[in-house]
């Protein structure tokens, strides 16, 4: 039975390996001849008696033509070898530098954790407020320099310095933004005259008439109020609830397209984030969270950066650098490290290696809280201004609304005169200290510093938005301080949790704080 394959493998496969041996012999052939100088005299030698002036000029061309091939072959060789050489031997090397600034980049993150703490201990032992003592102290500096962060934003797009070709760059995407400000961009005329009240009623009927999208006016207020209180706004709930839809509305409304970061499982390090420099391109691999924290230093409207799903990897591993930067007094000091050193053609904007973040840029992430994700530290929800969205609202008519220009310097302006306006009252702040007694008798947890600075802000600019300040106070205490409850046992704890929502009555008013004692029910729930 064999033989019968034998003689079809070598009638068949065998005449492949005939046809390739062929080949090969044809280009031995070719380079046998085209070397062949002494065959090649001898050839001229016979012929050469009879040659004319025309026959000689042609026999020279013919030769230099030969000697042209045979020194592009050797030209063509050469860089190919030197091509595979270069890409094969520097592979370790390179794995090895990837290894060490990784590891740099964690000693990094650990060495600024470190430092906030022991500088948290030191204002703690001297008895004082740092937040109080930041603010006082820098007050004018602050304002002095959003002035002259005002003026570099009203004269961004103009340079002295020629546009550059992005292929010259190794910042593709960040010089062709350079290129487009420099030669195309025009600043629109922003509406320097709408309120936060009226910005929310125009927002929520924009997304319905124009988008399809519906939302509670309440939704869209807590919404609002929290971009005056946080730059990271955490949008959480169930599926389909419209979660990742409401920045994107917003992108719309204000004309100015929010940026989709989808984060992916494997994400470890601040280089998801930003990119990173490849060695054997020579080029830096740019991703879109990078290009718009770059542009947003461009332009002066409010834009928006979802990171959709940030909790389907650790939040805390790949995010870890932007909380602390966020948490600087100061918006000079709010710098991304990018390289290490600075090359001819880099990006316009990158100064010393670093980035800035403009002050026109909010962070929202989007959770899922379910199995297939991570818990979200309490590093990064002590930062951010967490919303629930469980429920899709109803359809409604409205109106048809256009969408507006507006500037962040604006909503700046209206967010610090909401402050002004309408601080959170004695009485609600000593009811609040109440609550905070009753937490530390009998569950141990209390007010932070952080979180009695985001209820002084976030309470002003929700009234701004047309809410009250009760509502205000109820949504931030459910939001931010009874949510850390969840670290708690508490399948033991159904009777003080009980007995803790009476004291939220008798403090309040009874069902005054709704959501909160909405909160507190579903604790209970699943304390089961």
């Amino acid at each position: 039975m064999l033989d019968n394959f034998f003689r079809y493998f070598y009638e068949d496969i065998g005449r492949i390996f005939q046809a390739l041996w062929e080949v090969l012999l044809a280009v031995l052939n070719f380079f046998n001849y085209l070397l062949n100088f002494p065959m090649r005299m001898k050839l001229i030698q016979s012929h050469s008696a009879d040659f004319g002036t025309m026959d000689w000029v042609l026999l020279l061309i013919t030769h230099l033509i030969l000697i042209g091939l045979i020194i592009g072959l050797i030209a063509l060789l050469v860089r190919l070898f030197r091509h595979i050489f270069r890409f094969r031997v520097p592979v370790k090397k390179h794995d090895e530098v990837v290894r060490q600034v990784r590891q740099l980049q964690r000693d990094l993150i650990r060495a600024n954790y470190e430092k906030d703490k022991l500088l948290s201990l030191k204002v703690a032992e001297l008895g004082i407020d740092p937040e109080e003592v930041m603010m006082d102290s820098l007050y004018q500096e602050k304002e002095e320099e959003q002035t002259d962060l005002a003026e570099v934003a009203s004269n961004r797009n103009t340079f002295d310095s020629p546009c550059v070709d992005p292929a010259d760059s190794r910042f593709f995407r960040l010089t062709s933004v350079d290129n487009y400000y420099k030669t195309e961009y025009e600043a629109p005329i922003y509406n320097k005259e709408i309120t936060l009240a009226e910005f929310c009623e125009q927002f929520r009927k924009f997304a319905a008439s124009r988008l399809g999208l519906y939302y509670d006016l309440e939704l869209i207020r807590f919404f609002i109020a929290a971009l005056g209180t946080s730059r990271i706004v955490i949008l959480q709930g169930i599926s389909g609830t419209g979660k990742t839809s409401l920045p994107y509305a917003f992108g719309k409304f204000v004309q100015k397209d929010t940026t989709v970061v989808s984060v992916q499982p494997s994400w470890r390090e601040r280089t998801e984030l930003y990119g990173y420099f490849n060695e054997f391109t020579k080029t830096y691999t740019e991703t879109d969270f990078l290009r718009a924290v770059y542009e947003a230093n461009y332009y002066r409207d409010p834009h928006m950066v979802i990171l959709d799903e940030m909790n389907i990897a650790r939040v805390e591993y790949y995010f870890a650098e932007i909380l602390s930067i966020l948490e600087m007094p100061l918006e000079s000091e709010w710098k991304i490290d990018l390289v290490t050193a600075m090359w001819d053609n880099d990006p316009c904007l990158i100064q010393n290696g670093k980035l800035s973040i403009a002050n026109n840029l909010w962070f929202i992430g989007t959770i899922n809280n379910d199995d297939s994700t991570f818990a979200v530290a309490d590093k990064v929800y002590d930062r951010a201004i967490p919303i629930d969205l469980d429920s899709r609202a109803d359809a409604f008519e409205c109106e048809e609304t256009e969408p507006i220009f507006i500037s962040t310097d604006h909503l700046n302006e209206v967010f610090a005169a909401a402050k002004e306006q309408y601080p959170i009252s004695q009485e609600t702040l000593d009811k609040l200290e109440l609550v905070n007694d009753y937490l530390i008798k009998n569950f141990r947890l209390a007010f932070g510093n952080r979180v009695m600075k985001q209820i002084r802000d976030y309470v002003p600019c929700l009234i701004a938005c047309g809410g009250t300040e009760l509502e205000a106070t109820d949504f931030i205490v459910a939001k931010k301080v009874l949510r850390k409850f969840e670290s708690l046992s508490l399948g033991f704890m159904r009777d003080e949790l009980t007995r803790f929502s009476a004291y939220l009555d008798k403090v309040f008013g009874k069902n005054t704080m709704k959501i909160s004692k909405e909160y507190i029910d579903t604790l209970k729930k699943n304390s089961n």
